[in-house]
């Protein structure tokens, strides 16, 4: 396993450096792993089992060299929502069944399809999940009593108005002297893990001066057990399956979205490249094993990846040794942590949401009054009042919908008429019939000729065909794909014109529009005598079959040839029917 590229040529001093990057981001994980699991309404231990075993495991198997795993805070709306529906141990499933789906996405290459999920709604949600955390944490930094963890926000707001007179003065200045050493630290201090100060300066200073006062790690959850969990297998079965199936997709999509974004903001830092499919693969191992001991679900953080790198990391050594510092310390000090005050971990997810809103996102998306704001918006809202599952759903589908309709609207089809040449002539009427060739008609197709504006193609050629011309060439040269209602509907205008008596000529098709052609029989519908190469060969072809008697221009001169064609020096392409933005 160690013959991975990206443990190669790591020397003893590149150990040293990958043990104090581990040593840091372990000093602040340990308090992000305590405070997401008890957000997302678990114990504050299988936070840090999941920091040790899932930083260890995507170390040792993922596609990045500097990627840091563990519990995060965009986790946290489904996770409470699993644990307040389902239960601790069906939550344990749901991850188990998310580091299967990982895996599979892993193995058929799906890391780079991820990326293509719309900016607006992972901003969306992402918002949408800042502002839950915040809200979450008020009750903490109040120090309100007798709060119920509820499934929707409404709720939780409702629950926080009518417990307010419960304030405890006590918890709002421990919350405060956390938030300031978070805000003045950084600037005071640069070198100093502001996180663990955020959490042991409240502490100690609550142990000394109030120690019955405030809620405590201990006094709400008894305390941190000195080890890690033995090794237990959640009962699964098949109804279990069904039920957590939706909410497993859910935290497999939103790991896959984040370890990769941790990993792209890796290279950016490092100028590596990551392996995609073999970091879905790392996390579906860590997210499988992680909760067979207790673990919640994982994935790759942004904030503790650029910690590592930072702090000097070389190789995936320093994710590793983060795990183990973190045992070290769960093992050695655990007893201490029952003297943590709730207040001073609500300030730390605070400035989390916060760092994690993307608030300038959010205002530019939204003030560009688009489609895409309407999406942002409805994801964001949707996440906030509903659920994640839903608001992902909803966002995708509009995303889906607002993409075909920009798409349909970049076909291009343009009516391309002589540019005739000027005669010495008085008479206007015949410079007005010479404008178009009536007996042969040439469009260019630009675009994707997809569902989404098939119908508007098949519409405006339709036009052409109620003039009744011998030919129709339509060149194709353009027309970046071609699907199934693409062709159908280009097969329903052939065979309309076939029946009015006239013959299509396509030209310059690329090889996947030629294929598509062929799938579908519309190549032999079309016959391979009318299919040209060059638009030039398929002009004179279609010249070939012109019916000069019948013409009304060039019948009017007594011409044996198309006057039109043969005497125009070059095409000109004009819009019949249709704006061009572009244009």
């Amino acid at each position: 396993m160690f013959k991975d590229e990206r443990f190669k040529s790591v020397s003893a001093n590149d150990l040293k450096r990958d043990i104090i990057a581990g040593i840091t981001v372990g000093i602040v994980a340990m308090p992000l792993g305590m405070a997401f699991a008890i957000a997302s309404g678990v114990k504050p231990e299988y936070g840090l089992y999941t920091t040790i075993i899932a930083g260890f495991l995507v170390a040792l198997f993922g596609g990045s060299k500097f990627q840091i795993a563990g519990p995060t805070g965009a986790f946290i709306p489904i996770l409470l929502a699993i644990v307040l529906e389902h239960g601790y141990e069906n939550l344990l499933i749901a991850g188990f069944l998310a580091g299967i789906m990982l895996i599979i996405m892993g193995i058929f290459k799906l890391g780079k399809l991820i990326k293509y999920i719309p900016r607006s709604v992972t901003i969306g949600f992402t918002s949408g999940i800042a502002v839950i955390i915040f809200s979450g944490q008020i009750g903490n930094f109040l120090g309100l009593e007798e709060l119920e963890k509820k499934q929707y926000f409404h709720e939780n707001m409702i629950q926080i108005a009518q417990n307010i007179s419960t304030i405890n003065w006590y918890s709002i200045l421990t919350a405060l002297i956390g938030l300031v050493v978070i805000i003045f630290i950084p600037k005071l201090f640069p070198r100093v893990p502001v996180l663990l100060a955020a959490l042991l300066l409240p502490t100690v200073i609550a142990v000394l001066f109030y120690p019955t006062q405030v809620a405590t790690i201990g006094t709400v959850f008894g305390g941190i057990p000195q080890s890690l969990p033995g090794l237990h297998f959640p009962n699964i079965t098949w109804e279990k399956i069904v039920v957590l199936l939706q909410p497993a997709f859910v935290i497999a999509m939103l790991g896959g979205i984040e370890s990769l974004l941790s990993a792209v903001v890796s290279d950016g830092m490092t100028g590596t490249r990551h392996h995609s499919n073999r970091e879905l693969i790392g996390q579906g191992i860590a997210n499988i094993v992680t909760p067979l001991f207790g673990g919640i679900p994982a994935t790759g953080a942004i904030a503790r990846t650029a910690t590592n790198i930072k702090s000097g990391a070389v190789s995936p050594y320093s994710g590793i040794f983060q795990s183990i510092f973190v045992l070290i310390t769960l093992l050695l000090f655990a007893p201490y942590a029952s003297s943590i005050p709730l207040a001073s971990m609500a300030p730390i997810l605070m400035v989390v949401a916060y760092n994690m809103s993307e608030y300038k996102s959010f205002t530019h998306i939204l003030k560009l009054r688009s489609s895409d704001s309407l999406v942002l918006v409805t994801t964001f809202l949707l996440t906030v009042f509903v659920n994640l599952t839903v608001a992902v759903q909803i966002g995708l589908l509009l995303a889906m919908v607002s993409f075909i309709k920009r798409m349909s609207e970049v076909l291009q089809v343009r009516r391309v008429i002589p540019d005739m040449m000027k005669e010495t002539t008085n008479d206007r009427n015949f410079e007005s019939l010479t404008s178009v060739c009536p007996q042969l008609s040439f469009y260019t197709i630009a675009g994707p000729l997809f569902f989404g504006a098939a119908d508007k193609f098949e519409s405006i050629i339709t036009r052409s065909i109620n003039k009744r011309p011998t030919a129709l060439i339509l060149k194709m040269k353009h027309v970046s794909t071609l699907d199934a209602t693409g062709a159908a509907n280009l097969d329903s205008l052939v065979t309309d014109f076939n029946n009015i008596g006239g013959i299509t000529i396509i030209s310059e098709a690329n090889d996947d529009v030629l294929e598509m052609l062929q799938i579908s029989g519309l190549y032999d519908k079309i016959g391979a005598e009318n299919i040209f190469k060059r638009s030039e060969d398929a002009v004179n072809y279609g010249l070939q079959l012109i019916q000069v008697s019948k013409c009304s221009i060039c019948a009017k001169e007594k011409r044996n040839t198309c006057k039109a064609f043969r005497e125009s020096s070059d095409l000109l392409e004009v819009t019949e029917g249709i704006k061009y933005p572009n244009r």
